[in-house]
């Protein structure tokens, strides 16, 4: 068992259930000169973290599961705290139904009530829904959500910036329903502001941003939303599900909707999927807003209890009115994000943060050393930045993958065509969990590869 559950609260009072004061007294009818008396000579504490990795290296964990990572592109490799796992394995919530009905029960109810309100206090927006499939399809159904709002469906302006497969997943449902998609170009990896007031007019009906853009560039996303807004659009903001922690809240910049993808939040790799969509605006717009949401409410006896408040899809009562045809929620992944979220709490969200930055920063720093290796866009960034290399981006991440580590993905897997040299560059994600030791035989690696 990874995760021991029994705080000193409750060994008090298994202690009083049976009597004894002490676990020395639990021992006490062992024999004196059968009982160990020595000092247990142990190393000062650490963090879980790094209690891990020293006992996967002291146990040569295989070698296909050490692999270094440092791929981004909008899944992350994070660290889980055990007490996720071992809660969230539980037979009533493990092998629970996704509910959607109105007979879900008050323990799933009350998980997902726990997980909006969470996520509300992590984006400082209003309201947040039960959770949706992934981030590509949030910010798809945000943008359906605006047009519910202030009846535009003409047009559509996205950022160059924008993750590809937010694109692609946007372009599929706007494919046969006429309204135009309006990609505004970029500048060195960041929206031009001009090129922005140029796109955005009366028939718009939402700007969608990324923070970090796809690049991991920071964008002006204040100025931006100022841009929508003057032309009587929504601002939809598609941001890094723990850059709150250190980055502004989506609420702070004025957006009147914010997404994103929650895998960050608790959830492994799982060689790409599933994954977690987060969905949260403000309270004018709620009853537009696509999903479910729970709400607090008390019975017929006066106790606290829980209910859907917000179903509005084809199946129930608003029929021909639904907000949106998503029929479920992610509700095991959404699980996870809250057990997540209550356990690092505010503290521990910025230390993951703040940690990422600063050795995204340093990474930056030692690789932009190696010769034929350069940052591709000169802009503030938060843990994840583009190189460009002397040589074909998949040819040099190939390589780098023999020595174990794995890094990228590169551009032209996207078939990204806004940027000079698309070839030769690839992205580079940090996170909690990379040493510099482990960046450091990252820069030995790709210097390697590039002079041989």
């Amino acid at each position: 068992m990874a995760y021991l559950f029994d705080t000193p609260d409750q060994r008090q009072k298994m202690f009083a259930a049976i009597g004894i004061q002490s676990i020395d007294e639990l021992f006490a009818q062992i024999p004196v000169e059968l009982q160990l008396k020595r000092e247990l000579n142990l190393p000062q504490p650490v963090s879980e973290m790094a209690l891990q990795q020293e006992m996967e290296e002291r146990l040569g964990v295989n070698a296909s599961f050490s692999r270094t990572c440092f791929l981004g592109g909008g899944v992350y490799d994070h660290f889980i705290p055990a007490v996720v796992d071992e809660i969230t394995s539980r037979g009533e919530f493990y092998t629970a139904y996704t509910p959607y009905q109105a007979e879900a029960s008050q323990g799933t109810l009350q998980a997902f009530y726990e997980y909006q309100t969470l996520i509300s206090q992590l984006t400082g927006m209003d309201v947040s829904n039960a959770s949706l499939y992934e981030g590509g399809t949030a910010v798809s159904e945000a943008v359906f959500m605006a047009m519910r709002v202030n009846g535009r469906h003409q047009k559509v302006a996205f950022a160059g910036t924008l993750h590809p497969e937010y694109r692609l997943v946007l372009e599929t449902y706007f494919a046969r329903l006429g309204t135009q998609l309006v990609e505004i170009p970029h500048v060195n990896g960041v929206l031009c502001l001009d090129s922005c007031r140029a796109a955005i007019d009366s028939e718009t009906t939402a700007l969608v941003i990324q923070q970090p853009n796809f690049f991991g560039c920071l964008e002006d996303v204040a100025a931006l939303t100022e841009i929508a807004h003057n032309a009587g659009a929504l601002s939809i903001l598609a941001f890094d599900a723990i850059s709150p922690g250190l980055l502004k809240k989506p609420a702070d910049y004025g957006v009147d909707i914010a997404v994103a993808e929650g895998q960050p939040l608790g959830t492994p790799l799982q060689f790409g999927g599933p994954l977690l969509g987060i969905f949260t605006c403000r309270n004018e717009y709620v009853r537009k807003m696509p999903g479910r949401l729970i709400g607090k409410t008390f019975d017929r006896k006066g106790k606290d209890c829980f209910a859907l408040n917000l179903q509005a899809r084809e199946q129930h009562i608003r029929r021909d009115k639904a907000t949106s045809n998503i029929c479920t929620n992610q509700g095991l992944l959404a699980l996870r994000t809250t057990v997540f979220l209550a356990t690092v709490g505010p503290h521990g969200l910025r230390q993951m943060a703040t940690l990422s930055h600063q050795k995204a920063r340093y990474a930056a720093d030692v690789l932009t050393k190696i010769p034929g290796v350069r940052l591709k866009f000169p802009q503030p960034f938060f843990r994840e930045f583009l190189l460009e290399t002397s040589r074909p981006a998949a040819l040099v991440l190939s390589a780098i993958a023999d020595k174990g580590i794995n890094v990228g993905p590169d551009l032209l897997r996207f078939g990204i065509q806004n940027v000079p040299d698309a070839q030769n560059c690839f992205l580079v994600a940090l996170t909690e969990k990379r040493t510099r030791s482990e960046i450091d035989a990252l820069a030995k690696a790709l210097a390697e590869v590039l002079q041989s």
